[in-house]
């Protein structure tokens, strides 16, 4: 799990090597000062010696100078490797979502993908950085001041060795405690942006059924319940300072006692024993030892944190696609012609009902394809299968005579352009998001497009024409006209197969016959597959497919499935008695 996070690092690598090294420097000049300043006392100030005194007090000048320079040197690694590794993290969990089939999709809500790429590489950031510059302090300042205080005096060192053990105790006892808090309050953040989302992306809704408490009340149950998890795994981590400060006050006193003990038997005389100076360096040491371990106690603290996001963002780069390009993939489509051979498609391994249930058809390359069906009778899914959204459970569907799943991914949905049921336009001009279906495309091509969708009218009215704004969403045009410049954009590709998923279901009855008409007159070699509700949107299709629960019940014309199938003659009752009502 770690070595997979650490391929990010990547060029950030020399960053990350330099700031530990740097670190040592630091630590290393700081754990010389005590003892530079007991021989500055012992030799200089005791011994009135101006040469002792002039002589080391430039060397605690030069090993100050030399910490700075060291400290500021490993701080600026540090920033700029974890920032890079959060850079290339970011990047490599983005680039694994976009390879996602919808399936893979389907076992992260947005919600935690957005709050996996934000804040929990933030967190993974601090603790990077913790790393590679703290813990590696905190780890040579215990090591390199022990051994300076065993130097000094052995005796007085054996005080460390017996408050360290309960240190790493209440470590060990506090931590898998503080574990599992923090992995429950990283899965209600999950919620709580859900909430959030939900929201905001509803906020008309909230607005017209004034549902506004309502939505403050949600709001606050989960805040409130994310706030007692945080509040009870930081009261548990606020014993270890209460902990720390114990030993370290336990440590002073216990030097104190014995080294004024030694100091007075050996007359402050450093051939003796230990003197005056040496016990100050004493003290210094023993708050370097303390402060260091209480430094490493925090920053296991914040790998403990860490570890839940570390978990987390492993999940999505562990997340292996399940719709790949095979090898030797087929990079041409020869044609338009679909063919479903007893297909049968679950939406996961473990679903105990089929979505669609041994469905055959073929239709012929150009064909104009109706698809009629109550809601939930698996329309939509029929054709998400063809560009390999999904992949079929059972059977085999064939586009151009070839196994979708011989295809190279790319080149089948480049030639299967899809307009599904929730339209989606991007922030950006209306140009900008026309070339989604062809980033070549001329200004003669988008407006042969936007004509043959209808579209060209409305966008001639605007001031700005085709360079008008379009807000995130397309919150400031109206559904008809997203609708049609979904399909003006996806007529853009000049795909093989062209699947219209309910997407005039917003534009008027004429509208809808003149992008039909349109269709049949200018793209007469494309395959259309038209899922709609209005009878009067496909009764002139070459053929008209009727899906009941997962399963093809009729096929054919109007008029033979009007003489031939209840289903399609009831709905086509109902529409025509509401027409004449």
């Amino acid at each position: 799990m770690i070595r997979r996070l650490a391929r990010c690092i990547r060029e950030y690598k020399w960053a990350a090597l330099l700031s530990p090294i740097c670190m040592v420097g630091e630590v290393t000049m700081e754990v010389i000062i005590p003892l530079v300043m007991a021989d500055l006392y012992d030799y200089g100030v005791c011994l009135q010696d101006m040469n002792v005194v002039i002589t080391r007090s430039i060397q605690l000048v030069m090993c100050a100078i030399m910490s700075l320079l060291f400290g500021v040197a490993s701080a600026n690694f540090a920033a700029k490797a974890a920032t890079g590794f959060a850079k290339n993290l970011r990047h490599d969990m983005f680039y694994r979502v976009q390879k996602f089939s919808f399936s893979n999709i389907d076992k992260f809500s947005s919600s935690s993908i957005v709050t996996r790429l934000t804040s929990d590489v933030a967190q993974l950031q601090m603790a990077f950085q913790m790393v590679i510059r703290m813990t590696i302090r905190c780890t040579m300042m215990l090591v390199l001041a022990l051994t300076m205080a065993l130097r000094l005096s052995a005796k007085l060192s054996t005080i460390y060795l017996q408050v360290m053990p309960v240190l790493v105790i209440a470590l060990v006892c506090l931590t898998p405690i503080v574990f599992r808090i923090f992995d429950r309050s990283f899965r209600k953040l999950d919620r709580m942006n859900n909430v959030v989302q939900e929201n905001i992306h509803g906020i008309r809704v909230v607005k017209s059924f004034v549902r506004e408490e309502k939505e403050n009340e949600k709001f606050t149950d989960i805040s409130g319940e994310l706030a007692r998890n945080f509040s009870k795994a930081e009261k548990i981590l606020a014993l270890n300072s209460p902990i720390m400060m114990g030993c370290v006050y336990a440590c002073m006193l216990g030097i104190s006692w014995l080294g004024a003990q030694m100091v007075q038997q050996s007359g402050n005389v450093p051939e003796l024993g230990l003197t005056t100076g040496q016990l100050s360096s004493m003290f210094t040491y023993t708050t370097q030892i303390l402060m260091g371990l209480m430094n490493l106690s925090m920053v296991f603290v914040m790998m403990t944190m860490s570890r839940t996001a570390l978990k987390r963002c492993n999940e999505i780069l562990m997340e292996e696609p399940d719709l790949e390009s095979p090898a030797n993939a087929i990079t041409e489509v020869a044609d338009g012609s679909i063919d479903f051979e007893n297909v049968s498609f679950r939406y996961s391994a473990t679903a105990k009902h089929r979505a669609l249930k041994e469905v055959n058809l073929h239709i012929p390359s150009g064909a104009t394809v109706g698809i009629l069906g109550g809601t939930g009778s698996s329309k939509s899914t029929l054709v998400q299968l063809i560009p390999r959204l999904y992949d079929v459970t059972e059977g085999s569907l064939k586009v151009g005579g070839v196994d979708v799943r011989k295809y190279d991914l790319e080149v089948l949905r480049d030639n299967v352009a899809m307009v599904l049921q929730k339209n989606v336009l991007f922030s950006g001009s209306i140009k900008e998001n026309l070339r989604w279906g062809n980033p070549e495309a001329t200004d003669e091509e988008l407006e042969h497009a936007c004509r043959l969708a209808c579209a060209h009218d409305f966008i001639a009215s605007f001031p700005d024409k085709y360079d008008t704004h379009i807000e995130q969403g397309g919150t400031n045009v109206s559904g008809g006209q997203k609708q049609r410049l979904c399909i003006a954009r996806a007529l853009l590709k000049k795909p093989k197969i062209l699947i219209l998923d309910d997407s005039t279901s917003a534009v008027d009855t004429r509208t809808d016959a003149l992008i039909r008409e349109a269709f049949a007159e200018h793209i007469p070699g494309t395959t259309k597959l038209i899922i709609a509700q209005r009878i009067a949107s496909v009764q002139d299709a070459d053929m008209i497919i009727v899906l009941d629960n997962g399963q093809v019940v009729a096929q054919g014309n109007h008029d033979e499935l009007l003489a031939s199938c209840e289903i399609y003659q009831e709905v086509y009752r109902s529409q025509k008695k509401g027409g004449e009502e």
